[in-house]
């Protein structure tokens, strides 16, 4: 079984929250927003979640889609207003088990399944945000969410600006994405690229059980509707996490990996990839800085650019599309920003702008692999 902290290194991110700053590289105050009646509070914490700093005597170990359902079991006993809705959520749990036994917890109103209609539930879960719930809408694959991008689009991240602030839309929209195995073109797409654009709408990827638990929580708290990206091939990642309360930022890149040479920019999926490729980088003499993005919009251009300014080369990995993905807007922001420091172009690894093959091999032809990786950072290091 696939462990996450075995391919990571334990670096506590260091940009700022919510307007607090660490002052310790070491430890860092998640802040658990006094939204709803007594539930403000600081929760101090060190910053170190993966298994490899942790004592062994502390936390419990989970797989990233248990994270997950932690988090939602953890905030719908905190607050009566927190429901989730979707297709098979209930009694059967979720089509990858994040709300297995749910139902029984909470009942049928709260944990609420609903017809095969994406744009009804979706639409549903908006009404039912700005009327004062706070649901967690999962898309059974978020390409099945295409069908609800009106709700999304025009409702879920516009409705608090076209009601003038008359209504708020704290709603979390979540599911598995990404390219699986062998799941064909249809089950295989990456909306990142689609929702990037949306006004009003933040949107975060989890890579591991520590932070898919945290911005779960961070999500469900939020005053904004946010779009929480899994990708499908990580829910049976393994790790051990705190057994305190910790939530984390939704604006904040986390450093996976520090370096001097060069600042490689990925999310989701692409985070092993890139962590896999950086074994072989230190091999061959380099020393790459890894910084998981997590927040997809908007980025932490504060962690991104204190990086930047420390190698001056950058590579960004996506799995996302390369024509209008989230690797374009990132390249984009970087040059608006911190091109003075930049002393070699930016490159940008993508998946190729075609469906994506149901054969394996032709699967794995369209996304970045970590040869591809060391080859591109050998370039830039020319």
């Amino acid at each position: 079984m696939a462990t996450a902290s075995s391919l990571r290194a334990a670096v506590p991110a260091t940009a700022p929250c919510a307007g607090l700053r660490s002052t310790s590289a070491a430890s860092s105050v998640r802040v658990a927003p006094a939204a709803r009646g007594g539930r403000g509070r600081l929760v101090a914490k060190a910053d170190a979640p993966s298994s490899a700093t942790a004592s062994k005597s502390d936390g419990h170990e989970l797989l990233l889609f248990e994270a997950l359902r932690e988090a939602l079991i953890e905030e719908m006993k905190l607050d009566p207003t927190v429901c989730v809705f979707g297709e098979d959520v209930g009694h059967y749990g979720g089509s990858y088990k994040v709300t297995k036994g749910l139902a029984d917890m909470f009942g049928d109103l709260r944990v609420l399944d609903t017809p095969i209609a994406e744009n009804s539930f979706t639409g549903m879960g908006v009404g039912a945000g700005m009327k004062g719930l706070r649901p967690v809408v999962e898309g059974m694959n978020m390409g099945f969410l295409l069908l609800a991008y009106n709700q999304i689009s025009n409702n879920c991240g516009m409705l608090h600006y076209t009601s003038g602030g008359q209504f708020k839309i704290p709603l979390v929209i979540r599911g598995p994405g990404g390219v699986g195995r062998q799941l064909g073109a249809e089950h295989s797409q990456r909306l990142e690229s689609y929702f990037q654009s949306i006004p009003g709408l933040q949107m975060v990827a989890c890579s591991t059980p520590y932070n898919a638990k945290g911005l779960m929580k961070a999500a469900i708290r939020s005053e904004n509707p946010v779009v929480l990206f899994e990708h499908v091939l990580l829910y049976n990642l393994k790790e051990k996490i705190p057994d305190e309360e910790y939530v984390l930022c939704l604006e904040e890149a986390e450093m996976v990996r520090p370096g001097e040479h060069v600042t490689i920019l990925t999310y989701s999926r692409m985070r092993y990839h890139v962590m896999q490729a950086a074994k072989t980088l230190v091999n061959k003499g380099y020393d790459p800085e890894v910084i998981d993005i997590r927040s997809l919009k908007p980025f932490d251009l504060h962690t991104i650019g204190n990086s930047i300014k420390k190698t001056h080369r950058v590579l960004i990995v996506e799995e996302c599309m390369r024509t209008g993905g989230i690797g374009a807007s990132l390249r984009s922001a970087i040059i608006d920003n911190f091109w003075d420091y930049l002393d070699a172009p930016i490159m940008c690894l993508s998946s190729q702008d075609v469906p994506t093959p149901y054969a394996s091999t032709l699967e794995d032809a369209t996304v970045v692999q970590p040869a591809q990786i060391v080859a591109a950072v050998e370039q830039i290091c020319q």
